[in-house]
């Protein structure tokens, strides 16, 4: 018997890890076997200090569509509820998969082709850069259609990129947001044309992948402090961490290469 391809594959190259959801036969439900997958997979790339950038994307026609509501009733049989098996499995794999996406110590650019739906719309929010083809587009149906709050992060990353009001009426209204409305609501960072999806992706990441090791972790902890610190609290937090980071190489080399009218050249992670 053949053993079945994988549902998530990655390809690492000059330092640019490519993260594809890839079911062969459905458009990238999140199930347990794809969850699985991805979080060995980002466990990986954390510990691989070769690797300084990240694009997650999906083969297919669509980016991933949610949870697989049929293997739910089916892997629940044996549970007391399905309420309870669906928070076993958020705690042991959905959850963990996007706190993974977030602790990367490399940016991650997340390149959406077709539907992102569902815990999909999440875990395409959940990275660093939100490229988006010009059919695909995030789509919420908790509320309308199932009667249940977004999942995978999305009540934290969608106000924060839309603001409150925005997130909640996409939410309770279950109205898709295109691409184009999610680059003019400041949900994604472009909208580029279907077939150059991939190229522009990595474009981007070759682009990231030559920041200092350290910057991504340092510019996502300054942007989530200043998400509970007053004004002269974070005015305290840019202050200490100029401290330590100005005395570190990196800094040493951006002023160099100032001086040297050159770009910098930045040491690898590790």
């Amino acid at each position: 018997m053949s053993t079945p391809p994988p549902l998530v594959r990655c390809e690492i190259v000059d330092g640019i890890a490519t993260v594809t959801l890839q079911h062969p036969s459905k458009p990238n439900p999140i199930t347990q076997p794809l969850q699985r997958e991805l979080l060995a997979t980002l466990h990986r790339l954390q510990a691989d200090t070769s690797v300084r950038a990240v694009v997650l994307t999906a083969a297919g026609r669509a980016f991933c569509v949610g949870a697989d509501l049929e293997e739910m009733q089916q892997a629940a049989a044996d549970h007391p509820s399905l309420g309870e098996w669906t928070a076993e499995f958020m705690t042991a794999l959905t959850n963990p998969i996007v706190l993974a996406l977030r602790d990367l110590p490399v940016p991650v650019v997340c390149a959406v082709n077709g539907a992102a739906a569902g815990a999909g719309a999440g875990l395409a929010m959940a990275g660093d850069v939100l490229l988006m083809a010009q059919s695909s587009y995030l789509y919420f149906p908790f509320v309308p259609r199932l009667g249940i709050v977004p999942d995978m992060g999305s009540t934290w990353l969608l106000p924060r990129r839309l603001g409150r009001q925005r997130a909640l009426a996409l939410t309770l209204l279950g109205d898709r947001l295109s691409a184009q409305q999610a680059l003019e609501w400041g949900a994604a960072w472009a909208c580029v044309p279907d077939a150059e999806l991939a190229g522009q992706a990595q474009a981007i990441a070759r682009k990231l992948a030559r920041l200092p090791a350290e910057a991504v972790l340092e510019a996502r902890r300054a942007f989530d402090a200043s998400e509970r610190n007053d004004l002269a609290q974070q005015l305290d937090y840019e202050r200490d961490r100029q401290r330590e980071l100005i005395n570190r190489p990196a800094f040493t080399e951006g002023v160099k290469a100032f001086l040297e009218k050159r770009e910098p050249v930045f040491a690898p992670r590790g």
